[in-house]
């Protein structure tokens, strides 16, 4: 799938959230998301560099994220059930955050923040369980990386045809 048509196909399919996207597809639609970004930051800098307000308006590059935001969401699900996996592994790295601190919260370790002594959050095992669980926070984005990175898992799976397969 060439730039184009990944970008073509991400934008019909909005709010498609069910069946199966290849790597070129999601790879070149990040890219335009990024590209994209960059383009309207930057000139977005230049016309408030024009107008001499250095910290003016993102109304551009704010609209083109929000723009993009749910077809990003949409190729990244579809990009994990081509692999085989729930399209909700895409959150992993923010349900283990959530999960962090929901435990910070309940175990007691926000008056630790919030004290002279924040490295008294980990002492004993309450600190042990926190130092792994950042560790897991850690490398979470890195594993769905991985997931996403992965060839596609030939045949049908239970999110459809492999798209490579499928001829229109």
């Amino acid at each position: 799938m060439t730039f184009q048509q990944s970008i073509i196909t991400c934008l019909r399919k909005y709010f498609t959230f069910s069946g199966r996207a290849t790597r070129s597809e999601y790879w070149w639609f990040f890219l335009f998301c990024i590209l994209g970004g960059m383009i309207f930051g930057a000139l977005e800098q230049f016309i408030n560099g024009i107008t001499r307000t250095p910290n003016g308006p993102t109304l551009l590059s704010g609209a083109f994220n929000l723009a993009t935001f749910i077809p990003s969401i949409a190729v990244g699900f579809r990009r994990m059930h081509d692999t085989g996996r729930s399209g909700l592994y895409l959150f992993y790295p923010m349900i283990a955050i959530i999960g962090l601190l929901t435990f910070i919260g309940f175990a007691g370790g926000v008056e630790a923040l919030d004290s002279e002594t924040p490295l008294a959050l980990f002492e004993g095992a309450f600190g042990v369980i926190i130092g792994l669980a950042i560790i897991v926070v850690a490398l979470s984005p890195f594993i769905v990386l991985w997931w996403l990175t992965r060839p596609s898992q030939p045949g049908q799976n239970q999110y459809g045809p492999n798209p490579h397969e499928v001829h229109p």
